[in-house]
């Protein structure tokens, strides 16, 4: 009877086991299904060319962007940034970065070196570029219409309207013929901004002083230059490392007393005298419209180049009054927004 017993309790401990296993298989089987339904989330690259800090008020616009192509950071898509902190000469080295990480599309916003940096790491990965300039004439794309290639994104008429700077300057300093322009010879862009400017000044009658300025040290003796030659103003050509610097530009300004305009209306609010410039709140928002279409399956060579036609004029007047200067009616009268 004891070898009865035993054989029977060896038979229920093998049923056991045999259960247990089936069960552990049948566990194994639906995690498998579970598992395959959390697929790791779309994967943006964005390229700065400065800080965070610095791009703040662009960034807002390219997460409100995001947005209304229906995808959050963090909820339904993640962002990997890298930032140059200002050193552009490691855009390159930063866009191949995100390139070897295999992102579904690569945001180059912040001006042309950034766009020409992700262009020169990819020619597979969708690329959006958001710059000032015309992206044809820099190789960017083919047409503005038909991209043909891996890149599109947002045009602004920042560039363009450089010449516009001068005429504004000229018209607040009426009777005044010599007047400054700040450029950044490292800008891809410098040498059709200087024709652009030296063509209005050939018309107004003007007389152009070129100030060449590319890193921040450079910046002070730009400021005294244009105010020991007795210039009417300082007019800066559209470049975005100046437009990044709107705070320390406003401050030389005022330490020199010198009236200037910029392309941002980062340096008026700074307290520099006026901008004029395309409108980067939109232009940022475009990039992240157009991220969130390509991660939907667009193709870029499909998405027409966006133009960011609006252009904004800010007045600060407090400045205008510290540097002994009345503002005409009619800059006060074209001006988006007047800073009293």
């Amino acid at each position: 009877m004891r070898s009865v017993r035993c054989a029977l309790s060896d038979a229920a401990a093998t049923t056991t086991r045999r259960e247990m296993l089936a069960l552990a298989g049948a566990a194994a089987a639906w995690a498998v299904p579970a598992r395959a339904q959390r697929a790791p989330l779309p994967l943006i690259g964005y390229l700065g060319s400065e800080t965070p800090d610095r791009y703040a008020s662009r960034l807002a616009a390219f997460r409100s962007g995001l947005a209304e192509a229906g995808y959050a950071e963090g909820r339904n898509v993640t962002v990997e940034y890298r930032w140059a902190e200002g050193q552009y000469s490691r855009l390159p080295a930063l866009a191949q970065e995100l390139a070897a990480r295999a992102v579904a599309v690569i945001v180059a916003p912040g001006g042309a070196e950034v766009a020409l940096a992700a262009k020169t790491a990819t020619s597979s990965i969708p690329i959006v570029f958001e710059l000032g300039g015309d992206p044809v004439a820099l190789g960017l794309v083919d047409s503005l219409s038909r991209p043909a290639g891996n890149l599109t994104g947002v045009s602004s008429l920042s560039v363009e309207v450089s010449r516009k700077r001068l005429e504004f300057m000229g018209e607040l300093r009426a009777g005044t013929k010599l007047f400054a322009v700040a450029l950044n010879p490292a800008s891809p862009t410098a040498g059709s901004q200087l024709r652009n400017v030296q063509a209005a000044a050939d018309s107004l009658g003007l007389q152009l002083h070129i100030l060449r300025a590319s890193a921040e040290p450079e910046f002070d003796a730009m400021f005294a230059a244009a105010a020991e030659m007795q210039a009417g103003g300082l007019v800066f050509t559209s470049d975005p490392y100046f437009a990044y610097r709107s705070p320390q530009l406003a401050a030389l300004a005022v330490m020199r007393g010198v009236p200037a305009i910029t392309q941002s209306r980062d340096f008026p609010l700074a307290g520099g005298l006026m901008s004029y410039g395309g409108d980067f709140e939109q232009s940022h928002r475009h990039t992240g419209i157009y991220a969130g279409r390509i991660i939907r399956g667009e193709k870029p060579a499909n998405l027409p180049v966006q133009r960011v036609t609006k252009v904004e004029m800010c007045i600060n007047l407090k400045a205008a009054r510290t540097l002994g200067l009345t503002v005409p009616p009619s800059l006060l009268s074209s001006a988006d927004l007047v800073i009293e």
